[in-house]
């Protein structure tokens, strides 16, 4: 279930707000707003906590308002691929959504997490009477593949120094911010979790990152990596 903290709802006015920042319903007339407003709900879940899992039924789409939520797949012996990281203005779910099925990966939370929450039974019909909004979800599906297959790809042809310096450019683009001598990755990320982002053991990117500090390409602070030679990670990809 849902862990929520005790805070009241948002006002009407706040979620209106919430629906104009956000990529997929800015361009929405106010009275389109107000109708999704009359569905919308808002979800809290703390650090760590699961969000969904593999499997599970799947009745409709989530939108990032605040945090970062951690998409994965788990195997029957244990093992973990992250499939994706998604945070502040994405969204994740849309699948089951869309085709009423299951849930293809299991969702937690990375760090505190708030959530608009869409229902499937309110929200198809929307998107029948709002086709620019269908379109829009389509591209967000077509990234992801694009996405999926690149990590297939790279996992197949890349050796692991070309894999990790080309996820720690990726996390550094979309969740970096500026820091002394670099970028920070401004997420709280085990050894083990950038292995299963990368198809890796954490032992090999211990090593590899271990080298990369000697290097000065980066150095970690608290657990989180700043990336300070980022040419030469390019350099790493490009060969």
């Amino acid at each position: 279930m849902p862990q929520t903290r005790p805070q009241p709802p948002p006002s009407v006015t706040d979620r209106r707000s919430i629906f104009r920042r956000h990529p997929l319903f800015a361009h929405l007339a106010d009275a389109d707003v107000d109708q999704l407003l009359r569905y919308a709900r808002i979800e809290r879940h703390k650090a760590g906590r699961t969000i969904f899992l593999k499997g599970s039924p799947g009745h409709g789409m989530m939108a990032v308002l605040s945090g970062q939520v951690r998409i994965s797949s788990p195997s029957s012996e244990g093992k973990e691929i992250v499939l994706n990281l998604i945070g502040p203005g994405e969204v994740f779910g849309e699948i089951a959504l869309l085709d009423g099925r299951e849930r293809t990966a299991d969702a937690a939370a990375m760090s505190d997490c708030e959530l608009l929450v869409l229902e499937r039974r309110d929200f198809v019909p929307f998107l029948e009477r709002h086709p620019e909004v269908c379109i829009r979800l389509m591209e967000v599906l077509c990234a992801r593949l694009r996405r999926t297959s690149e990590q297939v790809e790279d996992v197949l042809f890349l050796e692991l120094p070309a894999r990790l310096a080309k996820t720690l450019l990726r996390l550094a683009k979309e969740h970096g911010h500026a820091a002394p001598g670099g970028q920070m990755i401004d997420l709280k990320l085990s050894q083990r979790e950038l292995g299963n982002l990368t198809g890796a053991t954490r032992e090999s990117v211990n090593k590899q990152l271990k080298e990369w500090e000697r290097d000065g390409i980066l150095r970690i602070e608290g657990g989180a990596i700043v990336v300070t030679a980022a040419r030469r990670l390019e350099a790493l990809v490009e060969r």
